[in-house]
């Protein structure tokens, strides 16, 4: 007996996921062409952090493929076996090699590899599975709320024992989000707030107190958006470098490949900061367009997660959707100095393997979700045309 078919994916948001992962490729060449291109630890090679990029890409679009052809209702069998597997990695990454002040990668090779990418993903996965397989069960604190929120908070505090601030708040509003458009009885909403609100002082305290044996690096990170240019040449440095990057730009921008910040001014041209390249390149015009993109990206996520024909595949679809606008949010606030700088990926631009690919994956697993509402659509009986009419 012939398995039943499936339909196809969702072609916009598919298109619109090509369009981004090409741009940023494009990116990521012109904002570490030149440093990498200067560095004999680079090989003087002008593609070497491209090709690093495009080796995610490739490794990415393979998970992608495969999470796509999947039935995505299969994943709930692999989200307890993959939870354990991060809270390990994380758990192990606290005891390697700092680096900016944190520990937060595996180096494998020439490669580095980040838990907390894939920790986020497994949350939202952890918890769409939770709440529908507990349904109405879920409304009750003690046997349906109080667990979502021990093993959110436990994964947070094991990411701000790197410290990550960043991406521990990009999980905290994952999971508040999945949680709530999950059911959650709205009595127990406050609960909600309160664990989360109390979770992230905690963490705050810990990457403050963190900071005072570090030479204040956090401290300073964390505050230096308010006045960055009273130390232009010290903490803040980068924000500084980021503004002039965009004046420079203006409102038709430099043209591409003709910024000056990325050569050696601005550090972390090609992963932190690389919105910044795109408004010194491309101007206001440019970076308007791109944050056009990927709001329809987002829209189109959103629907075809609302669309789902079950309640797994919506609230995994709306934490992944949610999670990239976060990250998107976190990351541009921080470089336009909006925000406090924190250092987390633009997802699908920056450089960063595990980003990238974790970002792959999760719209493989997005698309999967769109075949069941095309195969739904193409099962529907259609109407013969009226003859008579």
């Amino acid at each position: 007996m012939n398995p039943p078919r499936r339909g196809t994916p969702d072609f916009l948001l598919l298109f619109l996921t090509f369009v981004l992962v090409c741009f940023g490729l494009a990116m990521v060449f012109s904002a570490s062409s030149m440093t990498s291109a200067y560095y004999a630890k680079f090989n003087n090679d002008p593609w070497f952090f491209t090709k690093k990029q495009l080796m995610a890409v490739g490794i990415g679009t393979v998970g992608m493929l495969f999470c796509m052809n999947l039935h995505y209702s299969k994943l709930k069998k692999l989200v307890i076996p993959a939870f354990f597997v991060v809270v390990v990695l994380l758990v192990l990454v606290i005891f390697t090699s700092k680096s900016n002040g944190a520990a937060s990668w595996f180096n494998v090779g020439k490669f580095g590899i980040q838990p907390t990418e894939f920790a986020k993903l497994i949350v939202i996965l952890y918890l769409a599975s939770l709440i529908s397989n507990k349904e109405e069960k879920f409304r009750n604190f003690k046997k349906g709320l109080l667990p979502a929120i021990l093993i959110v908070g436990f994964v947070c505090f094991l990411i701000m024992l790197q410290p990550d601030f960043g991406s521990c708040m990009i999980l905290l509003a994952c999971a508040a989000i999945v949680i709530m458009v999950g059911g959650s009885n709205l009595k127990h909403i406050f609960f909600i707030g309160t664990g989360f609100f109390s979770i992230a002082a905690i963490g705050v305290a810990l990457y403050l107190l963190k900071g005072k044996t570090d030479n204040n690096y956090r401290i300073n990170r964390l505050t230096s958006f308010l006045d960055p240019f009273s130390d232009p040449q010290g903490n803040g440095l980068q924000v500084v470098q980021s503004l002039y990057a965009f004046g420079h730009g203006g409102l038709t921008g430099a043209g591409f490949g003709q910024g000056i910040q990325k050569l050696h001014y601005l550090p972390e041209a090609h992963t932190d900061f690389i919105f910044a390249i795109i408004g010194e390149e491309l101007g206001f015009i440019g970076s308007a367009l791109f944050i056009l993109i990927f709001l329809i990206f987002l829209w189109r996520g959103i629907l075809v997660a609302v669309r789902s024909p079950d309640m797994f595949g919506m609230l995994t679809g709306v934490g992944i959707m949610v999670m990239f606008a976060f990250q998107a949010f976190i990351n541009i606030g921080g470089v336009t100095n909006t925000i406090p700088l924190t250092g987390v990926t633009l997802p699908f631009i920056s450089a960063g393997g595990s980003s990238m690919m974790v970002s792959l994956i999760s719209m493989g697993i997005l698309l999967s979700i769109s075949r069941e509402q095309t195969h739904k659509e193409d099962a529907k009986p259609k109407k013969r045309p009226n003859r008579f009419q």
